[in-house]
């Protein structure tokens, strides 16, 4: 995740509007290296989290405070003695790089106004936070301290004059020039986008291909082989960019798979990104870095809460392959049942032809004229062996009808465990996980851990949508709540959706007494898609009915119903526009 120069100016612009003349009320440190400001200004709360973790160091707005520990860590102690109550004065950038300053006015024990500033540095495994006597310049203390013996240029200790990381030999971005996107790029030795990253403060490989696209100049040339126009270009969009900065105009945007994982953030849209993840925008970088954070650690998360599922789902389905395979040979071969009867018809007509001690005999076949040669036992009278073909015909027609019923309900159970298979691939919370475990643990998938009554797992409410036209759209997140809302919540002149012949979750439309439009129709359609194993394909077949032409067979698993009346759409999976803060399923 690029958390470069430019996301950092964003967060300080969203910061500083925010938190300026604020005061600092309460300070926790939920982890070992991040701690979290609550700010009052006015009749507003906010909260800074604050991460000097080296995976993912970060400055973002928070709506929900992270669990703190029993005991407050020291360095969470001295802060809330030093800052508790401070007013922040400001939040700055250093020029465009990952240092960000709060400055804060604050009054000391005999009643004089003093100055402070909380330091942090984005830096991945050198990130830190340091908080600073602002008028003497010295050390209070940092979240990690760095001794002689780890850094010989710049220690951080309490006591010791705060230096600034050491200043890398970059333009910052707005004192860039046009003749130094000239000289950048005339001068550098290797790719384009090594030379903007190389010599612009707080790019990012990232953002300089983000550059190269809008500019319509190929990333990974080398820069010599770029001509002036390219490089026009480039400086054209750059100050774009540049201008868009100052003024504070940023379009975050947060990039997710195909299977709902956030791929990576930013302040600005990336356009090829774009045409490649679905694209998930906001109104603030606090909204997208919230969103994108949260949802990547409850992606990782949930993965491992699932992947025992998966294992147990795959070698159930596994079982059930094979047995339908097997059976699908028993029915090949009891199709050869009519065969074994005409034999013992023939036999039985024709025992005046035939002589004990025979092993083959030829027969005309009456219904068809032929010649048919049938194998005798020699051993056996001609009434016997008669006999011993009606028997095997006989036994094939009654494994043929046995085998069949066998057939019906092995494809039943594989339609449901791969329903709940797709089920658990669409989960999104920890909760959509527990409801799938307790389905497979009541259906005896997964055995019980103690004794008790059924497990009931937590409710956990369906993904909701409203269509342009403003129509209800509910989707299930599991069997069970599928059951629910086609069979209980829905009325009978709303719409059920549901992929053909395609494991998927159950959608409707609720009509409220109107009609909806084709569009509206599509929309749903689109949910039920994506809903489904089809989610990746184009043109997916959705069948949709009135929900009162859906039924429940008597002891059809959770989830499985028929129905009729049925109309097809042909669609591609995707989820209806909505505003990116809204999210109205979590």
């Amino acid at each position: 995740m690029p958390f470069d120069g430019i996301v950092t100016a964003s967060v300080v612009h969203e910061l500083n509007d925010l938190l300026s003349g604020g005061r600092i009320d309460k300070v926790y440190q939920p982890d070992p290296m991040d701690i979290v400001l609550s700010v009052h200004r006015g009749k507003e709360k906010y909260k800074a989290f604050i991460s000097a973790n080296s995976s993912d160091a970060r400055i973002q707005l928070i709506t929900q405070t992270p669990p703190n520990p029993e005991q407050p860590p020291t360095f969470c102690m001295l802060l809330r003695k030093h800052i508790h109550g401070a007013r922040v004065r400001e939040v700055t950038q250093i020029d465009t790089e990952r240092i960000v300053e709060f400055h804060l006015d604050s009054f000391n024990e005999l009643g004089y106004p003093i100055t402070k500033k909380l330091i942090v540095e984005i830096m991945g495994k050198h990130s830190n936070i340091t908080l600073v006597d602002d008028e003497k310049g010295r050390i209070l203390d940092a979240i990690k301290k760095i001794s002689f013996d780890v850094n010989r240029y710049r220690q951080l200790l309490p006591g010791m004059p705060y230096v600034y990381p050491p200043k890398q030999d970059k333009i910052p971005v707005y004192e860039l020039q046009k003749e130094d996107m000239d000289d950048l790029i005339r001068n550098a030795p290797g790719r384009v986008r090594q030379a903007l990253v190389n010599g612009i403060m707080g790019f990012s490989t990232f953002f300089a291909i983000s550059l190269c696209s809008q500019a319509r100049v190929d990333d990974d040339a080398p820069c010599s082989s770029l001509s002036q126009g390219e490089i026009d270009r480039l400086y054209r969009v750059f100050t774009n960019f540049a201008e868009a900065m100052r003024a504070g105009d940023y379009t975050p945007t947060v990039w997710m798979d195909e299977e709902k994982a956030p791929v990576d953030f930013h302040c600005f849209d990336r356009r090829d990104y774009s045409q490649v993840y679905e694209a998930v925008r906001f109104d603030t970088i606090g909204e997208a870095e919230e969103y994108y954070y949260r949802r990547k650690r409850t992606t990782n998360t949930l993965r491992q809460r699932s992947s025992d599922l998966e294992r147990i789902l795959k070698s159930a389905l596994d079982k059930l392959y094979l047995k339908k395979s097997k059976l699908l040979e028993d029915l090949l071969r009891a199709e050869d049942a009519d065969t074994f009867r005409l034999k013992g018809e023939l036999l039985f007509a024709n025992l005046h032809l035939l002589k004990q001690g025979q092993s083959e005999a030829e027969l005309v076949d009456y219904y068809s004229g032929d010649i048919l040669k049938i194998s005798l036992d020699p051993r056996l009278s001609p009434s016997e062996n008669a006999q011993k073909y009606y028997k095997k015909y006989n036994k094939l027609k009654t494994a043929q009808v046995q085998k069949d019923i066998q057939l019906k309900e092995t494809e039943k159970e594989i339609d449901y465990l791969e329903a709940t298979a797709q089920l658990l691939e669409d989960a999104e919370e920890f909760s959509d996980v527990s409801h799938i475990r307790g389905e497979l643990v009541n259906g005896g998938y997964i055995r019980r851990r103690g004794p008790g009554s059924k497990q009931k797992p937590a409710a956990t409410p369906p993904h909701e949508f409203r269509t342009s036209e403003g129509f209800r759209v509910l989707a299930g997140r599991n069997n069970v709540q599928n059951d629910q809302l086609t069979l209980k919540t829905a009325g009978s002149k709303d719409l059920w959706f549901h992929t053909k012949d395609i494991p998927g979750t159950h959608v409707i439309l609720f009509t409220e007494g109107k009609t909806p439009s084709e569009q509206s129709l599509a929309e749903a359609a689109s949910i039920a898609a994506f809903y489904s194993k089809g989610k990746m394909s184009a043109n997916v077949p959705v069948d949709y009915c009135l929900v009162k032409y859906v039924r429940k067979p008597n002891g059809a698993k959770p989830g499985m119903v028929i129905f009729d009346h049925n109309k097809t759409l042909y669609v591609d999976p995707k989820l209806p526009a909505e505003p990116p803060a809204g999210d109205q399923d979590q």
